[in-house]
């Protein structure tokens, strides 16, 4: 599928197109890549100054990124940015006052309130496969007092637990701060607060529970407005909300995010030749079955020391040694690794011969 300069001149209509064609696209194989993050700095934002939504983990041989307010995509567009012609378009969303840069990340200057809200950075592939969908919550306060007390103050707030879950485990989404005066609360799978997502609602008064079309027989309600996911697959990983309204019908509300992750299974490992001559170069790659993983490389058993001759590739399942020497002969390994379980590879050896 090629990107054409007449795509480009016709914007962000047509980038739609292209986005909406790629995600429909399959591929056959699956890349090592470190699960994208994203991270607000400065943590706390005040109306009137600049942040950096910054990217992390940036996948290689990337087509196309692009931002979105919300999580509905192609719909709310800010900008994407085509690494295959180093330009960028902007969207309906874009306001003039971001900036998306190269490597991902976006620059709002002179945030507002009107700010505040879920941000959706998306990654395409070369070969179209939608690589990751990535969002995070910015909230802008009023000044700084109130961005303080806001820090302070004992507020609606939900734990997952644990923080990062295996598939198969299950996990509590324990709730802190519950009004006293509670007389109802909703919970709803992603960020609306709609019949569609709504996994459970609870009546104090009544004392029933109304299953919602989002419940899929595994989650069980608490009356302390707890939530317990059971048997979860990375299917149920993503933002959950919490809804309460009180005997004055005040709503709260309050999200979380789930992360599940499968175990790792071991990586295989491949060498462009394993018996080289000093001063020539060399090539380990590292192959992984599973996707959101990070890698990290391994020399007789000890963590890798990188030298000025040696270079990783970006999502580091390539390391380069380009002028060997006869220290570097020796087993390597290559560790695949999520934040739940990691798997070293089988060794390999370099052997170093002289010219």
């Amino acid at each position: 599928m090629e990107v054409s300069s007449e795509l480009l001149s016709n914007g962000w209509t047509s980038w739609q197109r292209v986005l909406l064609t790629a995600s429909l696209l399959t591929c056959w194989f699956l890349p090592i890549t470190a699960r994208v993050t994203i991270e607000s700095v400065p943590p706390k934002l005040v109306e009137g100054e600049n942040v950096l939504l910054r990217v992390d983990n940036l996948p290689e041989n990337l087509r196309v990124f692009a931002w979105y307010r919300g999580v509905i995509k192609f719909k709310l567009g800010i900008a994407l940015y085509s690494l295959d012609y180093n330009t960028s378009v902007t969207g309906p969303e874009h306001s003039g006052r971001e900036t998306l840069h190269s490597n991902g990340s976006l620059w709002i200057q002179s945030a507002t309130r009107e700010d505040t809200g879920y941000y959706t950075f998306q990654t395409i592939s070369k070969n179209g496969k939608v690589v990751s969908n990535t969002s995070m919550f910015l909230q802008v306060y009023s000044s700084l007092s109130s961005c303080c007390d806001a820090f302070n103050s004992v507020q609606l707030r939900i734990d997952p637990v644990p923080p990062h879950a295996v598939e198969g485990e299950s996990v509590l989404l324990q709730v802190h701060n519950l009004p006293e005066d509670v007389q109802t609360f909703l919970w709803y799978k992603g960020v609306y607060s709609t019949q569609d997502f709504k996994i459970a609602e609870y009546s104090i008064v009544t004392e029933s529970i109304i299953s919602g079309r989002a419940h899929s027989g595994r989650e069980i309600g608490y009356t302390n407005g707890s939530l317990l996911l059971q048997d979860v697959t990375e299917k149920d990983s993503g933002f959950y909300t919490l809804v309460t309204i009180d005997s004055n019908a005040k709503v709260e509300t309050a999200h979380v995010q789930v992360n599940v992750n499968k175990l790792v299974t071991q990586p295989a490992m491949r060498v462009t030749d394993s018996t080289v001559r000093v001063q020539s170069s060399v090539v380990f790659t590292c192959f992984s079955d599973n996707t959101g993983v990070s890698i990290r490389w391994l020399f007789n058993n000890q963590r890798l020391q990188l030298t000025e001759r040696m270079t990783l590739s970006p999502s580091k399942c390539q390391l380069r040694i380009h002028t060997v020497r006869k220290e570097d002969a020796g087993e390597y390994q290559c560790e695949a690794f999520n934040p739940v379980s990691s798997k070293t590879s089988l060794p390999v050896s370099l052997a170093v011969m002289n010219e």
